[in-house]
C-alpha cells in the first residue's frame, strides 16, 4: 500500500486491535489514509501527542509526546520548551504519509496542541469540554445547547463535535492574538456564567464528588501543553468510534450518542455532509475582544 507520494513500510495489517468489533490495524491505516483530506486542515503543524495501542485496546496503552529517533526523517516534528524546563520534540501530522505511518506505529488516537508551531503560546481555538457524570448524554446535549445560547447571545461563532467517548466539545476559533493566560482566563469565564445560569444542570467543580449528576464545563485543557482530541480521530473504544464535527442542528438530535460515528460508518456521513468545519478558520475572533463583550454582557 502506498501513501501519496512515498511509500510506507506497513506491517501486520491483519493485527486486531479492537477485539470486539474485530477492527485491524489494516482498517485503522486505511481509515486514516482515506480521512486525510478532511482532517489534515485541522492537524498540520501542531504538534501531536501520540496514544499508542501496539497490543491493541484489550492491554493498556501508553501516551507518547516524543518522537521516537527511529521514526523517518521525512516525518516533521517541532521542538518546544516545558513550561518545567527542558524540551520536548514532537510529531507534526503534515501529511497522508504521516497519518498512515502513525497509524501502522498503532498510534490510534492523535491528540493536538491548541496552537500552531509558529506561535505554540497563542493558541487558535478554546475547547469547552463537557463532561457527563453518569450517562445520561441528553444532559450533555442541553449543555451544549446552552453553551450555543450563551455564544449566540455575544455573537460569536461556535462549532461542535462528539468526542468519541463520553461527551461533546464545543468550540470557539481563536485568531491567536492572546496568549494561552488570556484564553484560559476567557474559558473559565464561559464555563463560570453557563455554571451560573445552569446550576442544576451544570458545574465547574473540580472535585468529582462534588458534581453530583451535573455536567462538568472543563476548561483546564486550555493552557501550554494540554491538547484536544483530533477532529477526526478514531478513540480507543469497543467499536472504534470517531470524534466527529457535527452541525449544531445534529448536536441536539435523540438519534445522537457520543460514539455514533465510527470507523465502519464515518464515510458513509461525510459523503453526505462533507467538512462542516470548513469555515471555522473564517470565524475566528479576538480572546480580548471576546472578553470584554462577555464581561459587558454580564
Amino acid at each position: 500500500m502506498s501513501a501519496s507520494e512515498r511509500n510506507v513500510e506497513l506491517s501486520r495489517l491483519d493485527k486486531v486491535l479492537f477485539p470486539e468489533s474485530g477492527v485491524t490495524k489494516g482498517d485503522l491505516v486505511d481509515y486514516y489514509r482515506r480521512v486525510a483530506r478532511l482532517a489534515l486542515p485541522y492537524w498540520r503543524d501542531r504538534a501531536v501527542t501520540m496514544q499508542r495501542f501496539p497490543d491493541g485496546i484489550g492491554e493498556s496503552g501508553f501516551y507518547a509526546k516524543e518522537a521516537p529517533d527511529y521514526f523517518p526523517d521525512w516525518i516533521a516534528r517541532v521542538t518546544l520548551p516545558k513550561e518545567e524546563g527542558g524540551e520536548t520534540t514532537y510529531v507534526m501530522a503534515n501529511n497522508q504519509e504521516t497519518l498512515v505511518y502513525l497509524a501502522n506505529q498503532a498510534c490510534i488516537t492523535p491528540h493536538l496542541a491548541l496552537a500552531l508551531q509558529d506561535r505554540p503560546r497563542h493558541p487558535d481555538r478554546l475547547i469547552l469540554d463537557l463532561d457527563p457524570s453518569d450517562e445520561d448524554f441528553g444532559k450533555v446535549q442541553e449543555a451544549a445547547a446552552e453553551a450555543k445560547r450563551l455564544l449566540d447571545e455575544l455573537d460569536l461563532a461556535s462549532f461542535v463535535m462528539t468526542t468519541g467517548s463520553r461527551g461533546l466539545h464545543v468550540v470557539l476559533p481563536l485568531d491567536r492574538s492572546g496568549d494561552f493566560d488570556a484564553a484560559r482566563a476567557l474559558a473559565r469565564s464561559f464555563a463560570d456564567r453557563l455554571a451560573d445560569r445552569r446550576p442544576d444542570l451544570l458545574t465547574t467543580e473540580m472535585r468529582k464528588q462534588a458534581r453530583g449528576d451535573r455536567v462538568f464545563v472543563d476548561y483546564l485543557r486550555n493552557a501550554y501543553g494540554q491538547t484536544g482530541v483530533a477532529p477526526y480521530a478514531v478513540r480507543a473504544r469497543a467499536e472504534a468510534p470517531i470524534a466527529t464535527p457535527l452541525r449544531w442542528r445534529e448536536a441536539g438530535a435523540e438519534s445522537l450518542s457520543p460514539r455514533k460515528y465510527t470507523i465502519r460508518n464515518i464515510f458513509r456521513r461525510l459523503g453526505q455532509v462533507g467538512d462542516v468545519w470548513a469555515d471555522m478558520r473564517d470565524r475566528a475572533v479576538s480572546v480580548e475582544t471576546t472578553q470584554r463583550r462577555l464581561d459587558k454582557a454580564g
